[in-house]
């Protein structure tokens, strides 16, 4: 319209020469004619071209899109990958990255026994993509920013409360798996799907840190203490029974010696065979008599006869 508008003068005063000028005016009418008409084709098709490429958009692969009109406001359709088609001017895309991400949230929390922890919290979220829509609606593009910050503080400050600091270290398993279960059930509530929650660090202030090291410092000489104790207590155990055994033998010694005489030869025998093999293996060369070696065996057996 604005194109005709604009050729309107030059067409008048193409009218206005063919009328008073004559042939050669029908010529310059002809001219400005077809030039007016070329510029109001090459303005429609600019509108046409420009009219196809913001009719169209693309979705890439981990990703959905929402439309927004503006007569009817969000629609409910969640378009899912490839290209797809939108009225211009009328309707916008959004698009969504539906991929897991990964956060990294640090949280302060006083546990039962009032100490203060500090916890780092790994968290893999995604929206739920069938209802991109309300997500749009209630909180935007950047909803990852706008939600999990505080759910992940209000949650772990919530199960903290309920354990002893020592109670986090022994049950840390327990403690993980608590705060995974609320945050689940809190992200849902905004339309967000956690994959994963993972307790990556755990500290405590430096008082009952040096507390819990002294504590194991004291725990490992009590251990010390109790082992040396009952090393003790071992060793006198073995010193009685070692005795009893020592007396028990020489009562039977006695006994044998007074029921049979010879019993007392038989162990010199053995004594100095023993020491007879001692020296044999030895490098040093001694010389012995037989009666000393033998332990003067002769003069027991007078004894024994008189």
């Amino acid at each position: 319209m604005q194109s005709a508008k604009n050729a309107a003068p030059i067409v008048s005063a193409a009218l206005q020469a063919l009328v008073y000028g004559g042939t050669g005016a029908y010529g310059l009418y002809h001219r400005c004619a077809h030039r007016a008409f070329e510029r109001v084709g090459a303005r429609k098709r600019r509108i046409s071209r420009v009219t196809r490429v913001h009719s169209l958009f693309n979705v890439e692969g981990g990703h959905r899109a929402i439309v927004y009109n503006r007569f009817v406001g969000v629609k409910d359709k969640v378009y899912s990958e490839g290209t797809h088609f939108i009225v211009p001017w009328v309707e916008r895309p959004y698009i969504y990255d539906v991929r897991a991400r990964a956060h990294q949230v640090n949280s302060q929390s006083g546990s039962r026994d009032l100490q203060m922890v500090n916890i780092s919290i790994r968290v893999l979220t995604r929206p739920d993509t069938s209802r991109l829509p309300e997500v749009y609606k209630t909180l935007g593009m950047d909803f990852n920013e706008r939600v999990l910050p505080s759910v992940i503080h209000e949650t772990v400050k919530s199960v903290v409360a309920q354990h002893n600091a020592s109670e986090l270290i022994t049950k840390r398993q327990e403690v993980s798996l608590a705060i995974r279960r609320l945050l689940q059930e809190r992200a849902s509530q905004f339309n967000m799907v956690l994959d994963d929650v993972s307790l990556t660090a755990l500290t405590f202030g430096r008082e009952y840190t040096a507390a819990i090291e002294s504590k194991q410092v004291a725990q490992q000489e009590a251990e010390r203490a109790k082992f040396v104790v009952e090393r003790a207590k071992q060793e006198k155990l073995s010193a009685v029974i070692q005795a009893e055994g020592e007396a028990k033998s020489a009562k039977l010694i006695g006994e044998a010696i007074a029921n049979n005489p010879a019993f007392l030869t038989l162990r010199k025998i053995e004594a100095a065979r023993a020491i007879a093999q001692t020296m044999a293996n030895s490098s040093n060369r001694v010389m012995l008599s037989a009666d000393s070696l033998l332990l003067n065996l002769q003069d027991n057996d007078k004894d024994g006869k008189k």
